[in-house]
């Protein structure tokens, strides 16, 4: 597969994506390669495709059922924000425009899934990003699908390096 030059249309750019994820395909620069002990993937979340949320059936779930899930999606964390559930992760960044980079892979995913988190760069170098379902206002399999998908993503060469002796659990 060609890599996305300029001239690509963002409908090619998504179906690039859409190959890396659903054929299981991966680039160095684009995707981590997931394994566990005995070679097989480490997370099936990844390897699912996001439903289409206007259902009427679509329901949030509970909390007790998140608790279970929240182990498939490394580095994200379970928060209720005034009653409503949410998946949200941070990052440091190397810079400003690192954190656009940034925000452009996950938005090539977000648009591949048709399934949109919420995107926040505060200060020059702080990316968080929320990812709940909001025609439910909660958290369905959707969200930690794309979390799960996000997880993929190759990001270490966008990341700020680790100072000695001081953890940045983000990071982790």
């Amino acid at each position: 597969m060609a890599p996305v030059t300029r001239g690509t249309t963002k409908r090619d750019a998504v179906e690039a994506v859409n190959v890396y994820l659903c054929k299981g395909i991966t680039s160095s620069r684009v995707m981590k390669e997931k394994s566990t002990k005995n070679g097989e993937a480490a997370n099936d979340l990844s390897t699912k495709k996001c439903v289409s949320c206007s259902s009427k059936d679509l329901r949030p779930m509970t909390e007790e059922a998140a608790m279970k899930l929240i182990p498939e999606v490394q580095g994200w964390n379970l928060v209720n924000e005034e009653g409503t559930l949410k998946l949200n992760r941070s990052w440091k960044v190397k810079n400003f425009t690192k954190g656009l980079e940034l925000f452009k892979l996950v938005a090539d995913i977000a648009e591949a899934e048709n399934h949109h988190p919420d995107l926040h760069l505060t200060g020059w170098n702080n990316v968080k990003i929320d990812i709940w379902t909001h025609s439910v206002s909660g958290l369905t399999e959707n969200d930690f699908i794309l979390a799960s998908k996000i997880n993929t993503l190759e990001l270490q060469h966008l990341l700020r390096k680790k100072m000695k002796g001081v953890s940045n659990k983000a990071e982790e």
